[in-house]
């Protein structure tokens, strides 16, 4: 969430294990972040003149968030990966992996920004359907 918004990512940890398949992925492998309390903390920096709130809240089975700001956004974001790859370890597992950026819009659509986020890999937990 935080990557659609101008806020700066201080301090982000990748999930080391990819858990489950992309069927009802929402978002790019790799564009979330894990936190542990007391070691791996997910840090978001202000450096606009603006007055940024986070939301959260949990349903039954999701966990929903939202950014408000006092002000209206000038710019859109738009996070994707390139590079996406599966590679067939020599051990026998699997390891994902892919690049994450973001490109910046302005509100009436232009683009002036193609950012590079974050580079990513982590270990499969399942088995990948390969087809030959």
């Amino acid at each position: 969430m935080a990557l659609h918004t101008p806020l700066t990512v201080t301090e982000r940890h990748r999930h080391s294990y990819d858990v489950f398949p992309d069927e009802q992925r929402t978002q790019p492998f790799g564009s979330g972040a894990t936190c542990s309390y007391n070691y791996l903390d997910l840090q978001v920096k202000n450096n606009t003149d603006q007055t940024y709130q986070l939301k959260l809240w949990l349903d039954d089975s999701h966990l929903h968030g939202e950014w408000r700001c006092d002000e209206q956004s000038l710019y859109e974001y738009e996070v994707y990966e390139s590079d996406h790859r599966i590679s067939l370890e020599p051990w026998g597992g699997y390891i994902r992996s892919n690049k994450i950026s973001r490109k910046v819009f302005t509100r009436t659509g232009e683009l002036v920004g193609d950012e590079a986020i974050t580079d990513n890999y982590a270990l499969m937990m399942y088995s990948p359907l390969l087809h030959g």
